[in-house]
């Protein structure tokens, strides 16, 4: 009996530090975790470089597996210069830490704010590192990144801010704005039956081969199916000739169709098609 008193009073003893409920140093980590996220919306590759061990093992919210030599390369990969209408700033909410001596789970909730056209749009992931300490320093040697399910509100929100800038960006032949929100897949049929791919609509809209002096939409509707949705609508349009001038036709009415899906956190439209009203 005694023996069975004494076991039970060295398991009570030690059973904080196993179940990590003690982190004498959640204050140091959460420092760290907070710096890397600012150095992350800023595409800082040193800041990834110092927090990143060399064997990591990296599982993102999409499935993919990747290392720290994987995370650098795209770091280091030259890149075209940020629009400041397009970013994305990092913060962490509900951080928790256990700590096993020189091991630590990092848990918390991932949040992502990205500017895109004026718009912003909020993406939520569930986010838990392992860290392990060594030559007095804090790396995490393991990731995995889970995405939170968007609201439907959320997702129409983001929908229809896309659908809106891709108007905006045919009505004033922005051709990097229609890039940023079309899959390079685009097809758009037009009411005649001529299907235009994504490169010609980039080349006609460039050139002034295509240009309208109105374009206006209304009787929006949006269906959503996790990460693809179909918006229907009716456009009213008028063509404009390469001078600027309204060509001198009447206004016309489209009913259109939009597909979109949604990648990593952006939705894109991959289809359109257009009859007349």
């Amino acid at each position: 009996m005694k023996r069975i008193a004494l076991a039970a009073v060295l398991i009570a003893s030690i059973a904080p530090c196993l179940n990590g409920q003690s982190a004498p140093e959640a204050a140091e980590l959460t420092r760290l975790l907070k710096e890397f996220l600012d150095g992350a919306s800023r595409n800082d590759a040193a800041v990834h470089d110092r927090f990143w061990a060399e064997d990591l093992i990296y599982t993102g919210s999409s499935g993919r597996r990747i290392g720290k030599a994987d995370i650098m390369r795209d770091q280091r990969s030259p890149r075209a210069p940020r629009s400041e209408d397009s970013s994305t700033t990092y913060s962490a909410e509900d951080i928790r830490i256990q700590q096993y001596e020189n091991t630590a789970i990092v848990a918390f909730r991932l949040v992502a704010v990205t500017k895109r056209e004026g718009n912003s749009e909020t993406s939520s992931f569930l986010n838990s590192g392992t860290f392990l300490k060594r030559d007095g320093k804090w790396k995490a040697v393991s990731w995995q990144a889970t995405r939170m399910p968007r609201s439907e509100d959320e997702s129409k929100k983001s929908i229809s801010a896309t659908e809106a800038a891709f108007h905006r960006a045919i009505l004033t032949a922005d051709t990097k704005a229609l890039e940023r929100l079309t899959d390079a897949s685009l097809t758009w049929t037009r009411s005649n039956g001529e299907p235009i791919t994504l490169k010609r609509l980039l080349d006609d809209l460039g050139s002034g081969r295509l240009k309208y002096s109105k374009l206006e939409t209304s009787d929006v509707t949006i269906s959503t199916y996790e990460d693809a949705a179909v918006v229907r609508g009716i456009a009213r349009i008028q063509q404009a000739s390469p001078s600027g001038e309204n060509s001198g036709e009447h206004q016309i009415a489209h009913h259109y169709t939009m597909t979109l899906v949604n990648r990593n956190g952006a939705w894109k439209v991959v289809a359109m098609h257009s009859g007349e009203h």
